[in-house]
């Protein structure tokens, strides 16, 4: 199938069609984003590179609801340890207050934002617990307002026209917008926003809460899940409607990591479901990111319909060795990734690299349904890193040839 767009490319490899070219698309390049002015000049980067590049929507805005008041303050560091942050949230229903650690790695400087992966690990106090009536919450997770939404549908027209221009996959969802003309808004951090519900879960309640509540407060937990199911149902009905190719779930908290596999058949199942099926519905595939504690509940991705797990990390994944998931999953469901970005594109030599990138093409790309990726991301901006991004794609390069 010689002569296919990226766009195609990409879309074969999900699909299963086994004569179309191995693609090759970065999940994340973060080291690389951060030296572009915006999301077309990164796609415009990366096919010079020769990539298979995607074009990605940013997310509608999270906000919360206009009768909600919140209070900040810092507390001072102390002998017994770092500074901590609080936020209050004052609502008709009720408050919620959040407390954290200020690290010196923490990146918000006096912001405690709502959703954020550096909020969990330092937390003192989550926002939300089983003794709170969910009502708080209801109030706190407003939908996008009708300036929101005319904002996307702009960002997003303007984005689909550089998409077709280019022949390049559209995708929508995970990715949050945190800034509003240049002003950090403190909602979230590089987290947050569609799809994001069992990740959203454990930034407000924290790893442990839940897993509890889920035997001894189930109707809690499915009423919590539910809230967080229908603020994110809206946002991803406006992610289809402006015919985005593929949207994305961040499910990295969603793996038996954390939940057993029948809890998550309990659960996340059900909401999963319906989401995969609003897209298919739409005409867009669905994709699911998860990078550890994925072969246990397998049966139960390829049962909700998925069309792409994104995340498949030999390196640091737990359970992922290559054979074991070309024997679980191999040519049942799109793969994406094969390579650990941290452990050989960021430190490995160029030796190892290259072997990294044979190993995985060889065990996952005869299915048909492979696209190549350091797993999940390059953020080290060194000399080294970039030396083992140009060997990466040398090594993908020479090996799709000489399959062709």
């Amino acid at each position: 199938m010689p002569g296919l767009s990226s766009r195609e490319r990409l879309l074969a490899a999900i699909d299963g069609e086994r004569d179309a070219p191995l693609p090759c698309c970065f999940m994340i390049f973060r080291v690389l984003r951060t030296k572009c002015r915006d999301e077309l000049e990164f796609a415009l980067r990366q096919q010079e590179m020769g990539l298979d590049a995607r074009v990605q929507l940013e997310d509608l805005m999270v906000r919360f609801s206009p009768e909600v008041e919140i209070r900040e303050w810092v507390e001072p560091a102390s002998s017994r340890g770092p500074a901590l942050l609080h936020r209050v949230y004052d609502t008709p229903a009720g408050k919620l207050t959040a407390t954290v650690r200020q690290t010196d790695d923490w990146p918000h400087g006096a912001r405690l934002p709502i959703f954020d992966d550096y909020f969990t690990p330092r937390a003192v106090r989550y926002p939300v617990s089983a003794s709170q009536s969910l009502e708080v919450l209801r109030c706190i997770l407003a939908e996008p307002t009708a300036d929101d939404i005319a904002a996307f549908r702009q960002q997003a027209a303007a984005r689909k026209q550089f998409a077709d221009e280019r022949a390049l996959l559209l995708t929508g969802g995970w990715k949050s917008q945190r800034f509003v003309n240049g002003e950090d808004k403190g909602l979230v951090g590089d987290n947050g926003g569609t799809g994001t519900v069992i990740d959203s879960l454990m930034w407000l309640c924290g790893g442990t809460e839940p897993l509890l509540w889920a035997y001894d407060e189930p109707d809690f937990l499915r009423e919590l899940i539910a809230i967080i199911e229908q603020w994110n149902r809206r946002r991803l009905e406006l992610h289809l409607e402006v015919g985005v190719d593929l949207v994305m779930r961040r499910a990295w908290y969603e793996g038996t990591d954390f939940w057993s596999p029948a809890l998550y058949r309990q659960f996340i199942l059900p909401g999963l479901k319906r989401e995969v099926e609003m897209a298919h519905q739409a005409g867009a595939g669905y994709g699911y990111i998860i990078t550890s504690g994925m072969l246990p509940i397998a049966d139960a991705l390829l049962e909700s319909g998925v069309d792409v797990i994104l995340g498949i990390d030999p390196g640091e994944g737990k359970g992922t060795t290559l054979h074991e998931v070309s024997t679980s999953v191999g040519g049942r469901v799109g793969l994406w990734g094969g390579v650990s970005g941290p452990l050989m594109v960021e430190s490995g030599t160029e030796a190892q690299v290259r072997q990294a990138v044979e190993e995985a093409v060889a065990a996952l790309a005869p299915s048909g349904r492979f696209i190549l990726s350091p797993v999940d991301n390059v953020r080290e901006d060194t000399e080294r890193a970039w030396s083992n991004v140009e060997v990466f794609i040398a090594t993908w390069k020479s090996l799709t040839s000489s399959r062709a």
